[in-house]
């Protein structure tokens, strides 16, 4: 192993070997992972996780060993305190402080460690790799192998807290990005069927925490006979396939993943007025995954009637959203959506619309956290009588606060350059 490079490497790819004290930590995920050949360094690509990524890979330099031990630097840190030594909700401004080693030890909760753990962290966030402190160094270092003279032993309840605050910021976080991955995925769907089956994208999901790859990095996967039929989103609980074609033999590790029909999964919502009927033709799908596709169906119910109270309802406050309308932009609250509900003429001068969703797929993320994308087919009768179709790609966060689910974020894209209104 010592000629392997994890490139990945983040407190969710550190598992414990089982819930007992002193436990074995194990290291996960090395779908990113390279061989080198000793110390020289070279492009392998751009690819890690955006708050674990190392000067040299941000400058697109050659790299080698010395980025796992950046890596583990910020997770040294974020394990002492519960937060991370660099961050930002600008991807931009977040790269400009790695780049730039722009990090610190703020009060009140670094006085209580060491100096020799933040020496350490110090000699892992070194920004020239050549001066960065090897594994077999950092083994040495007295925080390491004297731990029991040197290391404190305090209880720190505070970064137990923050660790929480931490994973569940990055949990939701990574529902909202995990939107524009499986909208992403129902786009490609028939380019993917096309190339056939045996391929696989992975990525992880949030924006502190996403596995990126360019285009070299996936060449080199190819190269490797890494799957692309799936794109597959890793949580901390569970890893959740997308599928994108029929599911073949090599994915009989996902044999406990609910299952869904194999022919398209249609959900039928005839509205006439306020008239809701539903026709399901899924089966075998978790209880808990036929909660969001109910309430995305009751949604959508008030969308096609114009029930703005109705779909005030369902949504947060501060949802945010890209849509056509949005002309690329996130947009956040619900009153850029209220004006189509005030002034959208589609449900006053129809008298029937059918909305039927395409194979609805739910990811679960947690007891409170859910995901669901879908196609969206709506048919009506124009004015003119004339019978109409419209086509979005969908898909919507939701978040249950207090045991009511809401819509935090949704994405929406129109389907061959069609022109889609927010009420269709």
């Amino acid at each position: 192993m010592n000629n392997v490079v994890h490139r990945d490497l983040k407190p969710e790819n550190l598992l414990l070997a089982s819930k007992q004290k002193g436990a074995a930590v194990k290291l996960a995920d090395f779908g990113l992972a390279i061989e080198v050949s000793g110390d020289r360094s070279a492009w392998f690509g751009f690819a890690g996780t955006p708050g674990y990524l190392s000067p040299e890979v941000l400058r697109k330099e050659p790299y080698s060993k010395p980025v796992d031990i950046w890596a583990c630097g910020v997770i040294l840190y974020i394990l002492l305190v519960g937060y991370p030594p660099f961050w930002d909700e600008d991807q931009h401004r977040l790269y400009a402080q790695i780049k730039a080693g722009a990090y610190d030890y703020p009060s009140p909760e670094w006085d209580t460690v060491t100096p020799e753990a933040k020496n350490l962290i110090n000699s892992m966030l070194t920004i020239n790799p050549d001066k960065r402190i090897t594994a077999a160094e950092a083994l040495k270092h007295p925080w390491i192998c004297q731990r029991e003279r040197v290391a404190s032993t305090l209880h720190r309840q505070e970064t137990v807290d923050c660790l929480k605050k931490f994973n569940a910021r990055r949990k939701l976080k990574g529902a909202i990005l995990t939107t524009m991955l499986a909208t992403r995925n129902f786009s490609s769907r028939s380019i993917v069927a096309k190339k056939g089956e045996g391929s696989q994208v992975k990525e992880s999901t949030d924006s502190s925490n996403t596995t990126l790859e360019d285009e070299d990095a996936k060449d080199l996967s190819l190269q490797h006979g890494v799957e692309r039929s799936k794109t597959v989103i890793q949580t901390d609980q569970e890893s959740i396939v997308v599928s994108s074609s029929r599911p073949s033999s090599e994915s009989n590790h996902h044999k406990n993943t609910p299952k869904i029909e194999e022919s398209p999964t249609i959900v039928h919502i005839d509205s006439s007025v306020k008239t809701l009927s539903l026709r399901r033709e899924y089966t075998g799908i978790d209880p808990r995954k036929q909660e969001i596709i109910k309430i995305t169906e009751q949604l959508l119910d008030a969308i096609a009637t114009g029930d703005y109270e109705a779909y005030s309802k369902f949504c947060d406050p501060s949802v945010s959203s890209f849509e056509p309308e949005t002309l690329g932009n996130l947009v956040e609250g619900i009153e850029f959506h209220k004006y189509y509900f005030d002034n959208a003429v589609l449900t006053k001068n129809m008298k029937t619309i059918n909305t039927n969703i395409l194979n609805p797929t739910v990811h679960l993320m947690g007891d409170d956290a859910a995901c669901i994308a879908y196609i969206r087919l709506t048919q009506f009768i124009d004015s003119s009588g004339n019978p109409q179709v419209k086509q979005s790609e969908e898909t919507r966060v939701w978040h249950r606060r207090e045991s009511k689910w809401q819509m935090v974020h949704f994405h929406r894209a129109r389907a061959g350059g069609a022109s889609v209104s927010f009420l269709s």
